[in-house]
């Protein structure tokens, strides 16, 4: 055993004998609680997910490769043999341990707390995995707080000399139980992967089986299913900023618990709110109805309401109605006539407060103008008149498509104007896929608009709260989400919406309750279905269509033309017995064997990268490209290359072909190149300056998203097999440029 990771502990030494690896987590979980909680929320989180993966391995549930642990938790054969008590112990577990983890949060005395959680999760596994009977329950021994004497005597000099090393065994402690995290968290994928191959699925009795087991062992338990539901609230109020008394449960004056209110269809009339969230001003802001966990958390909206009506009456001002039953939280604003939806979590004060100023300040949307001078064309006015009707009708989502070149951003930057203008937003999250994208987005609103900017990895971080617009890539929001409440933002816009964005960065729509926009111009007859239900569309039928041959036909953007250029190699690959004799000596210089080589043309496209077929690739558009208006420069030019080998190939095989032009005038853009970014606007710039790129090789980076306007050539060296990055390859061509 290695001596490093054992841990003997007061509460979980029965875990030892069948699973030493949760004994360990535990036993360091409850020597940590005290003085390092953090590293112990840590250490519980990887406790909890390791002892739900027993579980899916033990009784076989079925589950997906790569399945997070909050999909786990809510798996429908999971949840249809554990009962939902342990499920919300599991939950509380994962969200204070995420929290920590990620964010450096918790509430105060969460670590004791979730300890006991533990504490009855180990037992309910024992006896669910083991079977055993009451007896070998033992009662929960809270860890003891000891203070040496000699600490006591000298504990000034002592807290002095010891705070660089306590700091130092926190950080060690830390970046370990991180690391734990981590390896737990592969080592479960690499389960669930082994559990995916062998495709054993529940059968009625085994459920059965599994589910009489489980309950058996929650009867022999004391769960206190109320304490874990109203931890669950007061950690999510908590993390949200309200001032809440986690230790005692006492009131304070953001929040009261039992709030009395009259009114009510009861024998004295009196009833009692479990939560009342109130403003500076002694006004209520929100009132909250908790239900068991057990049942749906819908059977309190209308006692929440009747709630609601007595505070109104009571205080001049109607509460923002919240619904839960620990687990499942729902919003309704019934003084703006919302319909109620459901919350990822609790809003913030700050943003509670707007939502009460947003009934006196909210104007029509359709009575707002438009600014023209940023989306002035029919076809823009359209959309955003289109969306506008939704959000009015009550809707929370649209979809916007929009062939390349024709102003989205210019549209999103004009809804955003004009949902600010109407008091429909606060603040808006503009969200792209590149870096390339979010400088391309931030320079557009810095363009259009005089409300604070925020780019995420860019701006400085104290300037965050004072910004109105704030503009990310998926990933880096993903990355800090929770550093903002669910109502921080008022309107995201997604661009560049499709499928990769439903499965990969999903968690950031469902997270934000804001009015969600997508933008994309994938032509509708490709969108995918998640694209369309993510932004709350029926298939096939966006919000506002705008698609490429409209915007030809109206001039709005330029018609392209095809040139075929290809050679016998890349139509036909190579065949030994069809070589001639100068190919043939060719070969046998670089060391090859003729009469070894038989590939089609796909295979050898792939194997290796053909010299004259991609000088030939080179020539053809230095020779026939399109060109400015002198007839002699050429025009800016894009070439798709498949790689960064392929790549380099061709900006070295131009250099040795055209040495006359230079080492700017051909040059490789690619994410791994440092200061990729600056690349980009060197093939941007029109000054004639020497820096100035005009052929660009692009690995990806140019084939989506980017506005180059001055584009004349596109070049496909490489195969595209997905018809919607064809299109959108296309589109880096067909914008018009006046000059």
């Amino acid at each position: 055993m290695d001596r490093r990771r054992f841990m003997q502990s007061q509460n979980f030494e029965h875990l030892r004998p069948h699973w030493p690896e949760l004994a360990n987590l535990a036993g360091h979980a409850e020597q940590y609680v005290y003085d390092d909680p953090q590293s112990a929320l840590i250490k519980l989180r990887c406790f909890a997910e390791k002892l739900v993966g027993i579980v899916y391995r033990q009784w076989r549930l079925p589950s997906l490769p790569n399945e997070k642990f909050i999909d786990r938790l809510e798996n429908h054969a999971f949840a249809s043999v554990v009962d939902q008590a342990i499920i919300d112990k599991l939950h509380a577990i994962r969200k204070e341990g995420n929290k920590a983890a990620h964010e450096g949060k918790f509430g105060k005395g969460s670590g004791l707390w979730l300890l006991k959680e533990a504490h009855i999760l180990s037992y309910w596994l024992l006896l669910s995995l083991k079977k055993g009977s009451k007896n070998d329950v033992n009662a929960f021994v809270e860890p003891a707080k000891t203070i040496p004497a000699e600490a006591i005597k000298k504990a000034a000099i002592k807290e002095l000399q010891a705070s660089k090393q306590r700091e130092s065994e926190h950080k060690l402690r830390l970046e370990q139980a991180l690391a734990e995290l981590q390896a737990s968290q592969q080592a479960e994928l690499d389960a669930q992967r082994e559990a995916a191959k062998l495709k054993e699925q529940l059968d009625k009795t085994a459920t059965r089986h599994y589910k009489q087991a489980s309950d058996q062992a929650k009867n022999l338990l004391d769960l206190n299913e109320a304490q874990t539901r109203r931890r669950l609230i007061d950690t999510e109020l908590y993390s949200r900023g309200w001032d809440i008394d986690l230790l005692n449960g006492d009131n304070t004056e953001e929040v009261t618990l039992e709030e009395e209110v009259d009114g009510q269809p009861t024998d004295s009339g009196i009833g009692y709110c479990d939560y009342v969230l109130w403003d500076d001003d002694g006004k209520p802001l929100a009132v909250i109805e908790a239900k068991r966990t057990r049942e749906n958390a819908e059977t309190g909206r209308q006692q929440a309401k009747l709630y609601a009506d007595s505070l109104e009456k009571k205080y001049a001002q109607r509460p923002v109605i919240f619904y839960t039953n620990g687990h499942d939280i729902y919003i309704w604003d019934d003084a703006q006539n919302a319909a109620p939806r459901k919350l990822y979590g609790f809003y913030a004060k700050e943003s509670l407060q707007y939502l009460i100023k947003q009934r006196s300040k909210r104007k029509a949307l359709n009575a707002t103008p438009i600014d023209t001078d940023i989306a002035g064309r029919t076809y823009q006015i359209e959309s955003i008149t289109r969306v506008c009707e939704r959000f009015t009708q009550g809707h929370r989502k649209a979809l916007i498509v929009q062939a390349t070149g024709t102003g989205k951003t210019r549209v999103a930057i004009a809804l955003t104007k004009r949902m600010i203008s109407a008091s429909w937003a606060k603040r808006v999250l503009f969200l792209c896929d590149r870096k390339e994208l979010r400088k391309q987005a931030g320079n557009a609103y810095k363009e259009f608009t005089n409300e604070p900017l925020y780019i995420l990895g860019k701006s400085k971080k104290e300037h965050r709260k004072k910004s109105q617009i704030y503009v990310a890539t998926y990933p880096g929001m993903l990355k800090i989400m929770e550093e903002f409440d669910p109502g921080y933002f008022d309107l995201i816009i997604a661009d560049e919406s499709h499928r990769s964005i439903y499965n990969v960065f999903g968690d950031l729509f469902k997270y934000f309750d804001a009015f969600q926009l997508g933008l994309t111009a994938t032509p509708v007859e490709m969108i995918s279905r998640s694209t369309s239900q993510l932004f709350g569309c029926d298939y096939k039928m966006p919000t506002a269509n705008y698609p490429l041959e409209q915007a030809i036909a109206d001039k709005n953007l330029v018609p392209f033309k095809v040139v075929s250029h290809t050679t016998q190699f890349l139509r036909e690959g190579i065949k030994g017995d069809k070589l001639t004799d100068e190919q043939i000596a060719a070969l046998e210089d670089q060391g090859l064997d003729p009469n070894q080589l038989d590939f089609d043309a796909t295979a050898i496209d792939k194997a290796v990268h053909n010299k004259d077929t991609n000088r030939a690739i080179l020539r053809n558009l230095m020779e026939k490209g399109q060109r400015l208006a002198d007839g002699q420069t050429l025009g800016k030019s894009i070439v798709f290359a498949r790689n960064i080998q392929h790549a380099e190939l061709l900006a070295q095989l131009f250099a040795e072909m055209y040495p006359e032009y230079g080492g700017n005038f051909c040059r490789v853009i690619h994410s791994k190149y440092k200061r990729a970014e600056t690349l980009i606007d060197d093939f941007k710039a029109t000054d004639g300056k020497d820096s100035e790129i005009t052929i660009a090789v692009s690995v990806d980076m140019l084939d989506t998203g980017s506005d180059v306007p001055e584009v004349l050539n596109l070049v496909f060296a490489k195969p595209v097999k997905s018809k919607v990055k064809f299109w959108q390859m296309i589109g880096r061509g067909t914008r018009l440029c006046p000059n």
